[in-house]
């Protein structure tokens, strides 16, 4: 028993021995390099897609060389390899410093740019949070605002009416949920607000049909009538109005015998002119 505790010290100066050791040899391979020689083999390494390589280097340009010209070209090359590498997180920090530092300089508007980029590109399925969906849309309506009649704004336009559609099926999915389960009033809150906010959208026209499915479970008629007649006036060739005019005409899903009548009707009655 009494040998066991000289084994653990000369163990745990060992451990203390090779770390030190460690440090020492990290130490000693640090090596100042030139400025251009650093940046060209980060540039060689993003050529190679070597992404996460090329991001230390250009990291290093800035360690090594803070002051120079190319310590501030670094900083947004840096970031833009992080979002190569799919290092979103890291990429928004790099590229949030950049515009802190040089609020003037002139890839500033594309830092912007990439950093809605790094949160669009997060977006996923509908089922996912929205919280980046949101984060993306707000990156990339910046960039229209500070930067309107850049590129970048032009493909932010763009992206920004993808991104409401992503934000309206994310609606539609918890509409649909409580149509399936019968809660019809929760539903036909969250088909209206579709309509009312993305009306835009590609969702529009599902959303007001689904609303006069609710309504017509829920036993309102004229109602589902008032609705449908909203669709076939904005949407007049979609297969929803389709849809819709069978259910509010018969009851029963489309066919190609249909014939116009009383959704006709129920327009005339809202829009006689």
């Amino acid at each position: 028993m009494k040998a066991s505790r000289p084994i653990r010290l000369v163990a745990a100066g060992l451990a203390a021995s090779i770390a030190l050791a460690a440090c020492s040899k990290e130490k000693e391979e640090y090596i100042e390099r030139p400025v251009d020689n650093i940046y060209n083999t980060a540039v060689d390494y993003l050529t190679a897609e070597r992404y996460q390589a090329a991001a230390k280097e250009f990291d290093e340009v800035e360690r090594q060389h803070p002051y120079s010209a190319w310590a501030t070209k670094a900083q947004i090359m840096a970031a833009y390899a992080y979002y190569q590498a799919n290092k979103y997180d890291e990429a928004i920090v790099g590229l949030d410093r950049f515009i802190q530092l040089n609020p003037s300089n002139r890839d500033v508007g594309y830092a912007y740019y990439l950093k809605a980029l790094c949160y669009y590109e997060q977006i996923t399925d509908v089922q996912r949070d929205a919280k980046l969906t949101e984060l993306a849309l707000n990156a990339l309506d910046e960039v229209v605002r500070r930067f309107p009649d850049s590129i970048y704004a032009r493909d932010s336009r763009l992206k920004i009416d993808l991104t409401y559609d992503h934000l309206a099926g994310k609606e539609m999915e918890v509409g649909r949920f409580y149509l399936q389960r019968g809660q019809y009033l929760a539903a036909i809150n969250r088909f209206r607000y579709v309509v009312d906010k993305y009306q835009t959208t590609s969702h529009a026209p599902e959303a007001l049909h689904r609303m006069i499915e609710s309504y017509l479970a829920l036993g309102l008629k004229e109602e589902a009538q008032r609705i449908a007649a909203v669709l076939g006036y904005n949407y007049p060739g979609s297969d929803w109005y389709q849809d819709s005019y069978s259910l509010v005409e018969t009851g029963k899903p489309f066919t190609e015998n249909q014939k116009p009548g009383l959704l006709r009707r129920a327009w005339n009655q809202i829009n006689p002119f």
